[in-house]
């Protein structure tokens, strides 16, 4: 079936159709890998796992995830993103019910990298996808749409990981989740079209490029690396999500042993304050970052830099605080500011990378970021373990709050790409794009 042009009726519905058929795929995306910290306790309890054991099942999936994601963005950018978005859940999930066998440490760290090279060709694939759908009008909206999806599925997945483990036992919802996905695939290869490249390009001046080849590697490479605020943006990425991979990682385990929650309070406690927050905030950054960056080159983001240094204060509080009280309050407070944050994480890159590119940009941008990532949950494992307390939830707690320095750093370099590069590196999008 032909995939619909951006000027015929169909597409005007259809580009939303898109982005909620994406909506679910990167639902169970982020449920699937979220999943297994809410269990963490239940981990530690019936196989004996410290915490450095369980640091290093939390960062195999962002070692594997990161070291593919250039090479899965290098494909995205040759062969139907479809296949690899539809295809990739098939993969995910199956692996996600095999994570319902495992019985060693080495099994866990095993299923836990597969996962990430399954996951890696999501994003590249579908933020190329739904950018030739959405042009520069809408592309924030879209993109802030999508990423609604993250915050649900992280928040399903850790109240559900935790309630199944709970009631019946931890392995079943993963046999569960992991099932549903690949029904939702399967179903999913029916409707979900192929679009052009570069279609929707024409509306905001840049020239179409459907019929130009692909970029050769040292092209694309020219394209991405030659801009300041590409690489910027990558910098910045790394901190942010060095940030979150901690949260995402250690907020159950944090709340059971500081703050004495139940298992699945505590599975949901941890994901819904930030999470909701996060969901709540993420359209009203992609609204605001869509009208900034018709007046000013560098909107997006600005947007994404003032998340990150408003956020860097509820980062410390959340880490330090002994109130349960003002612990939710802060993780809420965060959330808020990561939404506005990743309401433009691709939409950004997007503005100075052109179409035939952006899957590759997209695969080194989360290769940078879950790289350095990784080390997050690692580096709050090896902090807890040795670090200068004599208790191991206080030296949790300060490993925690130095996220803060982390979003200081982050966010000043995006404030740095905004002021001092957007300007020239969005207008250098060139008319006639590179040869290959």
């Amino acid at each position: 079936m032909p995939s619909p042009t951006p000027s015929s009726p169909l597409s005007r519905h259809y580009k939303w159709t898109v982005v909620g058929m994406l909506w679910f795929i990167c639902f169970f995306n982020y449920a699937d890998r979220q999943m297994i910290s809410s269990v963490f306790p239940k981990l530690k309890e019936e196989f004996g796992f410290n915490p450095v054991q369980l640091g290093l099942i939390g960062s195999a999936f962002a070692w594997v995830y990161a070291a593919a994601a250039p090479v899965a963005g290098f494909i995205a950018d040759r062969v139907a993103r479809r296949h690899l978005i539809l295809g990739g859940c098939v993969f995910w999930s199956g692996v996600t019910m095999l994570t319902g066998r495992c019985a060693a440490l080495w099994h866990f760290v095993t299923v836990r990298a597969l996962e990430g090279l399954g996951e890696t060709f999501y994003f590249p694939a579908t933020m190329s996808l739904v950018g030739d759908y959405h042009d520069n009008r809408t592309r924030s909206r879209a993109f802030s749409f999508h990423q609604s999806s993250v915050y649900a599925g992280t928040i399903a997945g850790s109240w559900a990981g935790a309630w199944f483990a709970e009631v019946h036992g931890w392995r079943s919802g993963f046999y569960l989740f992991g099932g549903l996905g690949m029904v939702l695939a399967l179903v999913l290869y029916r409707f979900l079209r192929e679009p052009a490249r570069g279609a929707t390009e024409p509306t905001v001046g840049v020239a179409a490029v459907p019929a130009l080849p692909p970029l050769g590697v040292a092209a694309a490479a020219r394209e991405i690396f030659r801009r300041p605020s590409a690489l910027l943006l990558m910098a910045g990425f790394l901190g942010a999500n060095f940030v979150a991979t901690i949260f995402l990682t250690w907020t159950p385990t944090f709340l059971v042993e500081k703050f004495g929650f139940k298992l699945t309070a505590a599975g949901l406690s941890g994901s819904v304050f930030i999470h909701l927050a996060s969901a709540v905030s993420v359209p009203l950054g992609g609204l605001l970052a869509d009208r900034l960056a018709r007046r000013f080159p560098g909107g997006r983001m600005l947007v994404q830099a003032t998340g990150l240094l408003v956020g860097a204060a509820f980062v410390g509080i959340v880490g330090l605080t002994t109130s349960t009280t003002t612990l939710l309050a802060a993780m809420a407070c965060f959330g808020l500011c990561k939404g506005l944050y990743d309401s433009n994480i691709f939409a950004a890159l997007f503005d100075v990378i052109e179409p035939r590119a952006r899957a590759t940009a997209t695969g080194i941008m989360n290769a940078v970021g879950w790289g350095g990532g990784a080390l997050g949950p690692l580096a709050v494992g090896v902090a807890t373990k040795y670090g200068r307390h004599a208790k191991e939830i206080d030296n949790m707690s300060e490993a925690i709050a130095f996220g803060a320095i982390v979003y200081v750093i982050a966010g000043a370099l995006l404030l740095v790409a905004a002021l001092g590069f957007a300007r020239r590196d969005v207008l250098r999008v060139s008319p006639t794009p590179p040869q290959s």
